[in-house]
């Protein structure tokens, strides 16, 4: 299916009013965005990302530039139109009580239920499917103040598919979810993105999860605007060696993704089984030692099978153990 594109930014600024005047955030932005595409909105704190996605969102009016959404000006939306073509699910945690889930994600549907907000068959009919596809129909009873975290963004993502919106974005949607929680949502996202070929738009501090499966990353940095890009050719361009770059923090080409740097005292040669070896350069690698695959300068080699680690030093010496931690302290013992 082709994806197309659903909005379109022009040399935008972004910014709010402040105590002394208009601060500007960001300027200069120029890109777009894609249905059947899931994209990151990554950046330090105070680096504008919330800013965007609430001006993209029509919460903000932009300073300059021009937005278009589905072909059509976000200034010329009425709120109520608005709400049929973009869903929004914000960071806050729901403080709704006395609720089930149904009746929550009932309220997605609110843009087409008329003033007295009552569902019809063809929109419990939706609301039915949105609970279907985000796998939590079960839930439909529960009451909202008794679920979960991460039960609780399913049902917020629920409601905003139940709008009906070929748009969604997302404010930091994993913020408050531990790390299978995050990984779940992220993959549901990306899932709906594909099989309901929206077009989904989120911000989040879960870097090492955005550079595994975002299509597109949207990297925003404090005076250096938006430099956007899929996290292959960002890594390639030489773009993530730089943009994270912080003491001890280094960007690995050959994994795409980020490592704690460190700062080496010596090296060991490795062979044997590839993922003990993996597992072995790890921890030398967090303990100040360089690993690679071969024989070290000084004669040292490690060869790793499961559960059977030998150590051979320069002079001869061998010696054996059943374990990563056995093995670090007998290269303690000699060096």
């Amino acid at each position: 299916m082709t994806r197309e594109q659903t909005i379109r930014i022009v040399n935008l600024s972004i910014g709010y009013a402040g105590k002394h005047g208009v601060k500007v955030v960001s300027e200069g932005i120029t890109d777009t965005l894609r249905s059947g595409e899931l994209t990151c909105l990554l950046g330090e704190n105070g680096a504008g990302k919330s800013t965007l996605l609430r001006t993209l969102s029509g919460f903000l009016p932009p300073l300059a530039g021009e937005i278009t959404i589905l072909g059509r000006p976000l200034r010329t939306y009425r709120e109520r139109d608005l709400a049929t073509v973009i869903g929004v699910v914000l960071t806050e945690k729901t403080s709704i009580q006395n609720m089930t889930v149904e009746e929550l994600v009932g309220m997605g549907r609110s843009p087409y239920t008329g003033f007295w907000g009552r569902l019809s068959e063809e929109d419990r009919r939706k609301v039915k499917e949105a609970l279907d596809m985000v796998g939590i129909a079960s839930l439909r009873d529960r009451m909202v103040q008794t679920l979960s975290d991460g039960e609780r963004q399913k049902v917020m993502i629920a409601k905003a598919l139940a709008q009906e919106t070929p748009i969604i974005f997302l404010d930091e949607p994993t913020a408050f979810l531990d790390y299978p929680s995050k990984v779940e949502i992220l993959h549901l996202l990306h899932r709906l993105s594909r099989e309901m070929h929206k077009t989904v738009f989120l911000s989040t501090h879960d870097l090492e999860l955005a550079l595994q499966i975002a299509d597109q990353l949207w990297l925003m940095a404090k005076g250096r605007g938006v430099t956007v890009g899929s996290p292959e050719d960002l890594a390639l361009d030489g773009t993530l060696d730089t943009f994270f770059n912080r003491p001890g923090v280094a960007f690995e080409k050959q994994t795409g993704l980020y490592r704690i740097e460190s700062v080496y005292r010596g090296e060991v040669g490795l062979e044997g089984d590839p993922v003990c070896c993996a597992m072995v350069q790890k921890a030398l690698r967090r303990n100040g030692l360089r690993a690679d695959m071969g024989t070290s300068p000084d004669g040292r080699t490690i060869t790793a099978a499961p559960h059977a680690y030998t150590l051979r030093t320069a002079d001869g010496l061998v010696r054996r153990t059943s374990s990563i931690a056995g093995l670090l302290e007998l290269i303690t013992e000699s060096m």
